[in-house]
């Protein structure tokens, strides 16, 4: 199983570009823009690491971002992503960035996207991995500075593919930013929204019904509201679940208790991603594997993870029928 999930052909579609900076490059970049962190050595931010819930990450991701300050930065963040996608064979990205975490800094936003971009380009032409960029507004921050970020976002309509919303959401509910999403739309953007990890199934009706969006990252409270879990399963609305992460936030004490494979085959539009993987404890492949160690999965299921982040996906049709082939003639040939 461990091999047939290494080779199989996958779509991350809920990964934070910022939680990919791994502890090493944290302190390389500090070294390099003289930046102090609370840390002297790459075991000591690994240690950091124990969370007791979003909060607690959120504190100490905000802190790590500190280091990214040039474009390079930003380059070398995401090429080193993009090589570990070429490790687990993800071969499309969707990216999220939160704007705010810099600009908020005195960073620029072309200097943040720019950096992105050019080592998307590159992993697109040298890599063969295809990507979309998703910008996040911070949802602990007000409606004002959503509009503001959504106003730098539009010269680079044809870099940015969707708004999406992040960061805390207990006491931050998807009404907060209807009118921000309703001025993405009406700007040709396509729309997300963190919903249902830490709060409740209806933040995830909210998010549908306020925020117009096309899947909902997280989502694993709509168990709360079988109602809710039958319309996901009938409209086939995607969730971007992040196993390892909800483990990692208490979301669930542990991997069995996980409800991913129950909502998979109550025919509900589940995938798999790796969220911040610098700070949970891994990326695509590890999520798979530790969906694999703790349950009796088939192939066809492990497989159907990845059809379902396709079809979720913001690829061209005709790209997405190539992908779901090649994933299976994958696994018909295992």
């Amino acid at each position: 199983m461990k091999n047939f999930i290494t080779h199989l052909p996958k779509v991350e579609l809920h990964l934070h570009i910022e939680g990919s900076l791994e502890p090493e490059l944290m302190f390389e970049l500090a070294k390099r823009n003289k930046v102090d962190i609370p840390f002297d050595t790459p075991e000591e931010v690994r240690k950091a690491y124990e969370f007791d819930d979003l909060q607690s990450f959120l504190d100490i991701y905000y802190k790590g971002a500190n280091v990214l300050i040039h474009e390079q930065d930003f380059f070398d963040l995401t090429w080193a992503y993009m090589l570990r996608c070429q490790e687990d064979n993800v071969v499309h990205s969707e990216i999220f960035f939160d704007p705010q975490t810099h600009t908020e800094r005195g960073i620029a936003f072309d200097t943040v996207i720019n950096g992105i971009s050019k080592a998307l380009d590159k992993a697109n032409k040298e890599l063969n991995i295809s990507s979309q960029l998703i910008i996040c507004f911070l949802r602990h921050l007000d409606e004002a500075a959503a509009f503001e970020t959504l106003q730098q976002a539009l010269p680079y309509k044809d870099k940015i593919i969707a708004v999406g919303l992040d960061s805390s959401e207990q006491g931050h509910p998807p009404e907060k930013f209807a009118r921000v999403f309703a001025k993405a739309i009406e700007e040709g953007f396509l729309t997300v929204a963190h919903a249902g990890e830490e709060g409740p199934a209806q933040n995830i009706w909210d998010a549908l019904d306020m925020l117009k969006t096309s899947r909902i990252d997280h989502g694993v409270r709509c168990v709360e509201d079988p109602h809710l879990v039958e319309t996901l399963a009938e409209q086939q609305i995607p969730l971007t679940v992040c196993p390892l992460s909800n483990i990692k936030l208490k979301v669930f004490k542990d991997m069995q208790q996980h409800n991913i494979v129950s909502l998979l085959r109550s025919g509900v539009c589940v995938t798999v991603n790796s969220d911040d993987p610098a700070y949970f404890g891994g990326y695509m492949n590890d999520n798979f594997y530790a969906l694999a160690d703790t349950h009796e999965l088939t192939k066809q299921e492990i497989a159907q993870f990845s059809i379902n982040a396709i079809n979720a996906s913001f690829i061209a049709p005709v790209a997405k029928e190539d992908l779901i082939s090649a994933v299976r003639s994958y696994t018909a040939s295992h």
